[in-house]
């Protein structure tokens, strides 16, 4: 894509003079420094694309720049995307003019893909705050399986979204969840297995080595004997990584049809329909106030009913 035709689709254009501090520094760290409202990926892949220009030109990432060079940033629209705006009702926990906090019932598919083109939490989001098409991935900031209920934080701006991965991977955001698991699980402990692509079923993730650092804190909250409520807080966010630990462990979460146990012999858990995990706590701090921010979800129906019958067992 040309530069001009870049400008032409974009929702923002900005401009700058590198300044001579920077002298000597690769493009894209140089960037980095000068709009920090966007990731250095970003930025990368902006200018791969041409929607950044140095002195009027196309140049590289690693380009190494001299001071007083004028860069033009042209953000691009995401409007581009397939993705339609469908009117789907939302449960909404906080909204303001930089976040969007979604309490996501089990069964909504958070972004669209193969099989799942429509009826996503992204459709949703497209519907209820239009402006999300500015921003990738509709401002979702982290994912939640289709049948993991729970809280959700999605972002309205992109220097917000940028804030909140940079929080995300710097473990400064709280996410704590509640899994009910097979067995009777006494001792609360830290599983640190690193989760890689299952070596042969590749729609599973697996523990093995080489896999990327993941780390699940546990502590058991309620024992049936039969099963075990768990509060696990993640330090890493690595694909179905409750799901991979807990199995890892000898408790594979409840109604698990991938990493569970495909008969169990009690009834009452072989007849829960979906995994037992809810993303019950989110704690933050707000990319524009500084303020700590935490929500809490009440659990869903389908898991407190099972809950209950565990209980007068």
């Amino acid at each position: 894509m040309a530069a001009s035709d870049a400008k032409d689709s974009a929702s923002d254009y900005n401009e700058a003079i590198i300044p001579a501090t920077l002298a000597g520094s690769r493009l894209d760290a140089a960037l980095a420094a000068i709009f920090p409202a966007h990731s250095r990926s970003r930025l990368q892949a902006w200018l791969i694309a041409g929607y950044i220009t140095l002195d009027g030109q196309r140049a590289r990432p690693k380009h190494k720049v001299r001071g007083g060079e004028r860069v033009c940033l042209t953000v691009p629209l995401a409007a581009s995307s397939p993705t339609l705006a469908e009117a789907i009702p939302l449960t909404i926990v906080y909204e303001d003019e930089s976040l969007l906090v979604i309490d996501k019932p089990a069964g909504l598919v958070v972004h669209p893909g193969h099989g799942h083109e429509r009826g996503t939490l992204m459709n949703a989001l497209l519907h209820h705050a239009p402006q999300l098409t500015e921003i990738p991935r509709a401002g979702i900031v982290h994912r939640l399986d289709k049948d993991t209920s729970g809280l959700l934080v999605v972002a309205k701006t992109l220097a917000a979204q940028t804030y909140l991965v940079r929080a995300l991977a710097a473990r400064r955001i709280t996410r704590e969840y509640w899994a009910l698991v097979v067995g009777d699980l006494a001792q609360a402990g830290v599983i640190d297995a690193p989760i890689g692509r299952h070596p042969v079923e590749r729609v599973k993730m697996a523990v093995r080595p080489g896999g990327k650092p993941a780390r699940t804190h546990y502590e058991p909250l309620m024992r049936f004997g039969v099963a075990t409520l768990v509060l696990c807080r993640l330090e890493t966010g690595r694909t179905h990584q409750i799901r991979v630990h807990m199995a890892a462990l000898g408790h594979a979460l409840v109604g698990d049809p991938v990493y569970g146990r495909r008969k169990c012999a009690d009834v009452r858990l072989a007849r829960f329909s979906r995994q037992a995990l809810h993303a019950q706590r989110l704690c933050l701090v707000h990319p524009v106030s500084g303020a700590p921010l935490c929500w809490e979800s009440p659990l869903p129906a389908d898991l407190a009913t099972l809950l209950e019958a565990l209980r007068g067992a």
